[in-house]
């Protein structure tokens, strides 16, 4: 292969791939499944498909400048069944292991409950074969503890490194998921991306213009598709007017809407004016909804809306049946907040591209 100069293992649909291109590069992403991967190249995404477990690092010495990964994350993720919780011990050991010369991955995957989870480990592989520039990875905030032993690790070779639990509302998504990071660079200080947004804002002073406030579902949406009935009942009279027209169209009960994400009375609710919850859509896929102010059921959320409020433009290619592609936009990484921790490496990243 030719030299891809930025590796992206685990891909998934493009989420650093946009944050890449945000900055006028580009990366080679390896992925092992198959809708994903039609969407990364029907998105012009350059596209190994392969695990990144068992491919091979040898070929690749001395052509990569840049390790991005985002490991598949169900095993530890809130959403799911988190079995790799139980497992982090067998992977603090590999990453010790790894660390010392000897790869014991294959020993320790019989005893996880998850076999996935030693996924967490495979960017440390890759690092220490392959010595980067610079790294950035991502994964759900139960897996920092492991990055800040791999940190550790990385610092141990000559990495300066950060590792910490980033919200993508601080970076302009209308969404406030939070996802542990790790930063890494042999080239410059490894450092933590500036907030571009703030809850509620912060006012100017002598040292800048202070921060605006975090963006909403009204600001990236408007009015959510669909129809608004401005008088009579659910079901039967009323005037009805398209929620994407003009504003006058546009009533307090659209207004109103809040999405709910989850089927269980303590489901988190998020009103139309604040950002939403971070989206999940696993088994909880047809839970993610808009609903009244009073709890009455309106529609589910739509690709189109899911796609925005992850960062992605609303005609991004998704692939697959409706449950995959809701299931690649949940587990990508937002683009703007890859754009964030990408520009905290320049000029390591940029460096790439000369």
């Amino acid at each position: 292969m030719t030299a891809p100069h930025v590796l992206d293992l685990f891909a998934g649909p493009g989420g650093w791939s946009q944050g890449l291109h945000a900055l006028g590069l580009r990366e080679v992403g390896i992925e092992v499944d198959r809708f994903v991967c039609a969407t990364r190249v029907a998105a012009g995404h350059t596209t190994i498909r392969a695990d990144a477990a068992a491919y091979p690092t040898a070929p690749l010495r001395g052509k990569v400048s840049g390790l991005i990964a985002s490991p598949p994350c169900q095993t530890y993720s809130a959403a799911g069944l988190r079995a790799g919780n139980t497992d982090l011990p067998l992977c603090h050991q590999a990453a010790d292991d790894l660390a010392r010369g000897s790869d014991t991955r294959a020993e320790l995957r019989p005893a996880c409950a998850d076999p996935r989870s030693l996924l967490a480990v495979e960017p440390l592989r890759y690092a220490l074969d392959l010595r980067p520039d610079w790294i950035a990875l991502e994964e759900v905030p139960a897996v920092l503890p492991l990055f800040e032993h791999t940190a550790r690790l990385l610092a141990g070779v000559g990495y300066s490194t950060w590792a910490g639990v980033l919200n993508a509302a601080d970076f302009g998504l209308a969404q406030t998921r939070r996802r542990a990071f790790l930063i890494a660079s042999r080239t410059r200080p490894a450092l933590p991306p500036e907030p571009t947004h703030a809850d509620g804002g912060t006012a100017a002073d002598l040292f800048g213009d202070g921060l605006p406030a975090w963006r909403t579902m009204l600001d990236v949406l408007g009015c959510p598709p669909g129809v608004v009935i401005t008088r009579g009942n659910h079901t039967t009279g009323g005037s009805r007017f398209p929620t994407t027209g003009p504003s006058w169209a546009i009533t307090g009960r659209a207004r109103s809407w809040m999405l709910k994400v989850g089927n269980r009375p303590s489901a988190t609710r998020r009103r139309l004016d604040q950002p939403a919850p971070t989206l999940l859509f696993g088994k909880a896929l047809n839970d993610v909804s808009w609903i009244d102010s009073d709890g009455t059921p309106v529609r589910r959320l739509t690709v189109e809306e899911a796609a925005i409020l992850q960062g992605f433009p609303a005609t991004y290619p998704w692939a697959g049946s409706r449950t995959k592609q809701f299931q690649q936009i949940g587990n990508a990484v937002p683009p703007p907040l890859a754009a964030a921790v990408l520009r905290s490496l320049a000029p390591a990243v940029l460096e790439v591209a000369a």
